[in-house]
């Protein structure tokens, strides 16, 4: 039955050490076992949340970016989003993102959804919005790490981009099917 919950939370003892990488520091991790069979170490990513904005113009289409990623060494086609900043809403930070990524404003920001990236080996949070009138209000601000061109598609080709593999963030897949229904629910009406 999925209500009988056997495992128990191990409990944290003890840590080795933290090593900083800029964007995310890595814990390694001492924990015990509930049933007293053993102490284990873990590698763990502390990394600050994230956010996934999805914008969508008057006209009902996606803006979406193309960026290098040097995780997949290739141009990737995802939504805005960034980090949080520390002390910063993740609505803002979604508003924020946009603006600079893409130079879009938009009327509305709705948060969509809140996900754990990876809870094997990470703590943070990604937040998904959708942004309601986007529309170009500007340059983008780009950091000296980025190199970012927008664009706008249809539902129908966000769907054909993801059914390709044009579009293959998990995270990113995750925030436009959020958006798409809280569209269909009536956000933004």
């Amino acid at each position: 039955m999925a209500d009988q919950v056997h495992v128990q939370p191990w409990r944290r003892v003890g840590e080795k050490g933290v090593t900083d990488y800029r964007i995310f520091r890595i814990a390694d991790e001492i924990y015990a076992r509930p049933d007293g069979a053993g102490e284990f170490g873990f590698y763990v990513i502390l990394s600050v949340d994230w956010v996934n904005v999805v914008p969508v113009t008057p006209e009902g289409k996606v803006v979406l970016i193309r960026q290098w990623r040097a995780g997949s060494d290739e141009v990737a086609i995802e939504v805005p989003g960034g980090m949080v900043d520390p002390g910063e809403d993740p609505q803002h930070s979604a508003a924020r993102e946009l603006e600079e990524e893409t130079g879009y404003r938009c009327d509305t920001v709705v948060r969509t959804g809140r996900l754990r990236p990876n809870p094997a080996i990470q703590r943070n949070f990604l937040h998904t919005f959708v942004a309601i009138g986007a529309r170009p209000d500007g340059p983008p601000h780009l950091e000296e790490r980025e190199d970012i061109e927008s664009f706008e598609a249809t539902w129908d080709e966000v769907d054909a981009m993801i059914r390709s593999g044009a579009i293959d963030h998990a995270l990113v897949i995750n925030a436009l099917q959020f958006a798409k229904q809280a569209i269909a629910e009536g956000v933004g009406r």
